[in-house]
């Protein structure tokens, strides 16, 4: 069951495929896509734990705020907290943060969906 107030948290190390490299090797930092995506697979996994067979999610919205930085090596925590249930439509509020320090902040919305259905629905587009 997915309920308000659940909460998840997972720790990742920068590794060099999550910095930009656009301004040399010396200022490679965490990139925000690269945030985005592990917030993302974050709440996947959490609601993954919670849904039926057959079932996955998708992400259809995300707010972020990418306050500071983390290089290569860095270890980051990401916390994620269910914060609404509205159907299948489940909403996130997450921290992502660097030895005590918030670096990120997003807001994160999925929706719940059969993957059948789904695969249904793209294979005739």
């Amino acid at each position: 069951m997915i309920d308000q107030g659940q909460q998840i948290s997972r720790e990742i190390v920068v590794d060099a495929a999550r910095t930009i490299d656009f301004m040399g090797p010396d200022i490679r930092v965490y990139a925000t896509p690269n945030m985005v995506a592990d917030v993302e697979m974050v709440c996947r996994d959490m609601l993954l734990s919670k849904l039926g067979p057959g079932e996955d999610s998708v992400g259809i919205r995300v707010v972020i705020d990418h306050l500071g930085p983390a290089l290569v090596g860095d270890r980051i925590a990401i916390h994620a907290t269910i914060k609404v249930v509205d159907g299948r439509r489940i909403s996130f509020d997450t921290t992502v943060m660097r030895e005590g320090k918030i670096i990120g902040l997003m807001q994160h919305i999925r929706a719940a969906v059969s993957v059948a259905d789904l695969r249904g629905r793209l294979t005739k587009k």
